[in-house]
């Protein structure tokens, strides 16, 4: 059998013609272990910290521990999938979330992936998850308010847009409360809302949803939910996952606000990561990073700088204390971090004292900065009033004869705790806050029965919005109470006050 070599050499260069090369590079490790929510791996010698991994049933991981022979990985999905001696491969890019208009008004879980069964997130933009918080020259001071709707709050601790307020106290005494009302109360301002989930019941948080979506405040609130039956490593990220959702608004100009409902949980997770990741134990076996786990995490709220937008993303933090101990590890933690703190006490709350606000131990960091001038004038002394009363109160129970000055401020002192008790799910605009303040604190309810006291504040309100209507919208368009607008306001409770009549009450013990 002959060979013709110019046919040999033609098939030969034929196929280096067509010839593709199919290298594929890429490194990979294997599993050494896997189990609660982390995985060790062998190789993978270049991943970084934070960098993402695949596993081969397509569960995604985080790069979390880096040590001298593996690495720790946190597993974002189901472990159950992944098994000794898995090839695992790294991806070369961080964590991210999708970003912008699409995810305002969905149910998300950690990753950003929809859980309402709406349909698939229509956006193709994304942020990293972490990200580093703007620097003191990108920031500016926290000036402009941010009003929750909440009398007691408003008044005593103002919040203002860019600040960071902890709401901080026992398990069920109304902290999701006051951040589900400073929710309802975004409704005209245009801020963004984000509400996170963290370690919650699945019942509660549906609660939470049904609230929003009856109050029609799902349209401008996004909810990120990472539940209790969630693994530690989502716990973890979403708090994280939400700011970077309400980071985007805040760089477009906008502006947001997140709620993280709560650090205590987040905190919790992180202790049980680093303890599977045997990293050392520190206070109350928590890793001695806790604290640069939070501190990043708040200081990306910030009024941004007029070069950068002006925009600002408020965070409402929450913390769960054990029998009132704020003193604990992460509280102190929190405390610390954040520009001042709601502290609701168990006692008052059981009281019917709600929101149950202790006003001598809350405080705002911004303070006056960040309420409007009405509000400043009505309520500037309000707070050391009323943590004197409770100190005077304290001393009228030891039963002692009391002079009429004492008196007179004691009866003074508890109509304004019943002035500013109010009812979930109905927060007020801040004109309503200011007249309902300025009646108080200048003596008109001191002849109002105590009983009576929250009836009469809504006749005066109906009053004023129906025949002083000018008033109002003066006050509102000013944002200020001048002399002449005192004047009008007393003649106006006067006139009120004359053609009043409380409501038929059934007979009580109660006295004022």
């Amino acid at each position: 059998m002959r060979f013709n070599a110019g046919e040999i050499a033609s098939v030969i260069q034929k196929e280096i013609e067509q010839y593709e090369s199919t290298l594929d590079v890429r490194e990979v490790g294997t599993v050494l272990d896997v189990g609660d929510g982390i995985a060790h791996v062998y190789g993978l010698s270049n991943v970084m910290s934070g960098e993402m991994v695949e596993f081969p049933c397509g569960v995604h991981g985080l790069a979390f521990n880096l040590e001298e022979n593996s690495v720790g990985i946190i597993i974002l999905g189901d472990y159950l999938d992944i098994h000794e001696g898995d090839e695992v491969r790294s991806l070369g890019t961080l964590l991210s979330v999708p970003v912008g208009e699409a995810v305002v008004g969905r149910v998300l879980d950690a990753l950003g992936n929809p859980v309402d069964g709406k349909g698939p997130l229509r956006t193709t933009e994304r942020r990293p998850v972490e990200f580093l918080a703007p620097g003191v020259a990108q920031r500016q001071p926290v000036r402009e308010p941010l009003q929750t709707g909440i009398k007691a709050i408003d008044a005593m601790t103002p919040i203002g847009r860019g600040q960071r307020e902890l709401i901080i106290g026992d398990r069920k005494t109304g902290k999701t409360a006051i951040a589900l009302d400073t929710i309802l109360n975004q409704k005209t301002t245009g801020v963004k809302c984000f509400y996170v989930a963290i370690g919650q019941k699945d019942s509660s948080v549906a609660g939470v949803i049904k609230m929003l979506t009856d109050h029609g405040a799902l349209d401008y609130t996004t909810v990120i939910v990472s539940g209790a039956s969630s693994p530690a490593p989502m716990q973890y990220i979403a708090p994280y996952a939400g700011t970077a959702m309400a980071e985007y608004f805040m760089f477009a100009g906008q502006h947001a606000l997140i709620i993280y409902d709560d650090l205590s949980k987040q905190a919790v997770a992180y202790r049980q990561l680093s303890l599977l990741m045997r990293r050392p134990p520190g206070r109350e076996a928590y890793p001695g990073d806790v604290f640069y786990c939070h501190s990043r995490l708040l200081e990306r709220s910030a009024k941004l700088s007029d070069e950068l937008g002006g925009g600002s993303l408020t965070s409402l933090p929450i913390i769960e204390t054990l029998e009132g101990e704020v003193s604990a590890y992460i509280p102190t933690n929190v405390i610390s971090i954040t520009d001042g703190q709601i502290y609701l006490q168990p006692d008052l709350f059981f009281a019917g004292i709600r929101p149950a606000m202790n006003a001598g131990i809350s405080v705002s960091r911004v303070g006056g900065a960040a309420q409007v001038k009405a509000m400043k004038k009505v309520a500037g002394g309000l707070r050391l009033d009323l943590a004197a009363y409770r100190e005077l109160e304290a001393f009228a129970q030891m039963g002692t004869e009391l002079d009429k000055a004492t008196q007179s401020r004691l009866d003074r002192g508890s109509r304004m705790v019943e002035l500013l008790k109010q009812p979930q799910y109905q927060p007020l605009p801040v004109i309503d806050q200011v007249m309902s303040i300025f009646a108080g604190t200048r003596g008109h309810l001191d002849d109002v029965s105590l009983g009576d006291v929250r009836a009469w504040e809504e006749a005066f309100l109906r009053f004023m919005h129906s025949q002083r209507p000018q008033l109002v919208e003066a006050l509102a368009r000013t944002l200020d109470v001048t002399d002449d607008m005192a004047a009008q306001l007393t003649t106006a409770i006067q006139d009120f006050k004359a053609s009043y009549r409380p409501p038929a009450r059934e007979p009580t013990t109660d006295q004022a």
